[in-house]
């Protein structure tokens, strides 16, 4: 009898398993993640939702490259200049898309003919890098505001831009251009003191730092370094590495992947916005409160951004053969779970723009409630690929699920198409926004649908070639 009783328990497990079904955890976790529903969703989002939206419409036959801006309704809107990063943007995406979608050949076409207009009308043929802003026929628009100066953010996507457009083509031109504007920018914008890139170039590419006629507060992304310059080099130059792995550019791409890493990524998980020369935060804490809330865009956390950044970071490490890893994926999923903890809407879900640590709290304080569109595609994108690398902790799949289904509810547009600029839930107006303008098309939410569906299928999209 008691050699029997370890079959007779085996038994009784089995026939509760097989009545019962799998222990509680398991079953929650096998019913909450309906992927087959979920990829059928997902591609919806990406096809009829999305793509099928921008493109062909806007693609500009006319006078080259894309068109910026539509109403709500997608109907085209009057002021339709041309910015390198929106150029810049639906190369990339389009180019991603040609791979998604080999078997349709617009993606290809846009694609090339977004190229042209990189290198023919935004490249500064006499100066070199890219112009900011040009109007619709590719005219430089240099007056004496802010478009009078080349960003390096704004060069970071024309490199991005036209290594993936290479990676579809294998046209040396296009790879050709992105040595040039790689070389170009690290020439004119690296610091060789302390590391990292400025954020501004005059046209001649004359870094300006010391302005005295400047405010700091006014033109701080003119005077000092940024988080968003910081990061999006970080993801230009993955992208470049992966096609063309120069021993300079992997030396600034680990110079880039440690600073962001270690300097601007701070503990308890968030990015400081802007940083002195020599990377020492910008900060507003001690400053009195009339004086931070009027200059408030220097110094707050920004959830966006910081989960669009642990995902940027993996990215960039396994790019370099899993560059300290260890290191990055600490930091990575501590960036991630804050914005877990602080970030998310514990009612609808939807991440919040923005928080702040004042002086003398521990805890943050949500500053800025609206909840924008770019916020909850890298949200989705992370939070699906944290879900597969710690499979074991569900909270990931869970907000995963939360948040896709608060974009379905108040991101996606489901009568017209397209993504609202911001959830309507807080900003009902948000309805008859525009769908389209130089800040706003189809990168950040067409590359985490794609991400998200490459998921869906076991790839690893950490690879770069899912």
């Amino acid at each position: 009898m008691i050699k029997r009783i370890p079959n007779f328990l085996f038994c009784c497990v089995i026939i509760a398993v097989v009545i019962l079904g799998p222990p509680a955890e398991a079953q929650q976790n096998s019913r909450s993640f309906p992927t087959q529903s979920l990829k059928e969703e997902v591609s919806k989002a990406l096809t009829t939702q999305l793509l099928h939206c921008w493109y062909p419409r806007a693609i500009d036959r006319e006078q080259g490259g894309f068109l910026s801006s539509f109403q709500y309704d997608w109907s085209q809107a009057e002021n339709q200049n041309k910015m390198i990063v929106t150029q810049a943007r639906h190369v990339w995406t389009t180019a991603k898309a040609a791979a998604f979608f080999p078997e349709d050949t617009m993606y290809r076409q846009a694609a090339a003919h977004g190229f042209q207009f990189l290198q023919e009308k935004m490249w500064d043929h006499a100066y070199g890098g890219f112009f900011n802003l040009v109007n619709r026929q590719g005219e430089p628009l240099t007056g004496q505001g802010y478009d009078r100066y080349k960003r390096v953010y704004g060069n970071a996507f024309g490199i991005y831009a036209l290594a993936a457009y290479y990676a579809l083509s294998q046209d040396e031109k296009a790879l050709d251009l992105a040595k040039e504007a790689f070389l170009w920018l690290d020439r004119h914008a690296h610091d060789a003191l302390y590391g990292g890139y400025f954020s501004s170039l005059t046209r001649e590419g004359q870094v300006i730092l010391d302005d005295a006629d400047q405010d700091i507060f006014q033109n701080i992304q003119l005077l000092y370094k940024e988080q968003n310059t910081s990061i999006h080099l970080l993801e230009a130059f993955t992208e470049l590495y992966r096609v063309w792995p120069d021993s300079l550019l992997e030396k600034r791409l680990q110079e880039l992947l440690q600073i962001i890493r270690d300097k601007i990524a701070t503990e308890p998980g968030y990015l400081q916005l802007y940083s002195y020369r020599d990377w020492q935060p910008v900060s507003l804490r001690d400053s009195a409160e009339a004086v931070r809330q009027a200059h408030d865009h220097i110094d707050y956390v920004s959830f966006g951004h910081d989960i669009e950044t642990a995902f940027l970071m993996l990215e960039a490490s396994e790019a370099l053969g899993k560059f300290e890893w260890d290191q990055t994926m600490k930091k990575a999923k501590m960036m991630v779970d804050h914005t877990i903890a602080n970030g998310f809407d514990p009612e609808r879900s939807g991440i919040y723009d923005g928080g702040y640590y004042y002086k003398g709290k521990k805890d943050i304080t949500i500053t800025d409630k609206h909840k924008n569109w770019w916020s909850q595609s890298e949200g989705l994108n992370a939070l699906l690929l944290f879900s597969r690398l710690y499979p074991k902790q569900s909270q990931y799949q869970q907000e995963f699920l939360k948040l896709w289904n608060y974009t379905k509810q108040y991101i996606i547009d489901q009568e017209h198409g397209g993504w609202y600029p911001n959830g309507i839930d807080t900003d009902p107006e948000a309805k008859k926004a525009m769908k389209g303008h130089i800040w706003k098309s189809a990168y950040h939410n067409g590359r985490a649908l794609m991400n998200i569906s490459h998921m869906l299928e076991g790839k690893d999209i950490l690879s770069g070639h899912p």
